[in-house]
């Protein structure tokens, strides 16, 4: 099962449910205010990556923060998501990313 999410401004980010005994699992998509880079990971909580990135606690993405979630995709398991995540980070897939969030230019 996959869940597609935009984050609004408002910051609409994904809450863990402590009542929940499911866990879940999101592919992220976020984007560099330094150079608009976009990058793409996978974790059982957005927030606190994306604070790790945004603390430099993440070697390949530490010279480029601070770092803006985009949005993220909930999967049920771990399996789902890395898939997609591999999925996300290949040439053609990373392109249309970075069309939807506006990351390149639109000739």
């Amino acid at each position: 099962m996959v869940t597609q999410r935009s984050v609004t401004p408002s910051g609409d980010l994904p809450e863990g449910d402590k009542t929940s005994k499911i866990k879940m699992y999101y592919v992220y998509f976020l984007a560099s205010e330094k150079n608009k880079d976009l990058y793409v990971g996978s974790t059982e909580n957005v927030i606190t990556r994306l604070n790790r990135h945004n603390y430099g606690k993440v070697k390949s993405t530490k010279g480029y923060k601070p770092w803006k979630l985009l949005g993220y995709e909930k999967y049920t398991t771990r399996g789902e998501a890395v898939k997609q995540e591999k999925f996300f980070k290949t040439g053609q897939q990373k392109e249309k990313l970075k069309q939807k969030y506006g990351l390149v230019a639109k000739w």
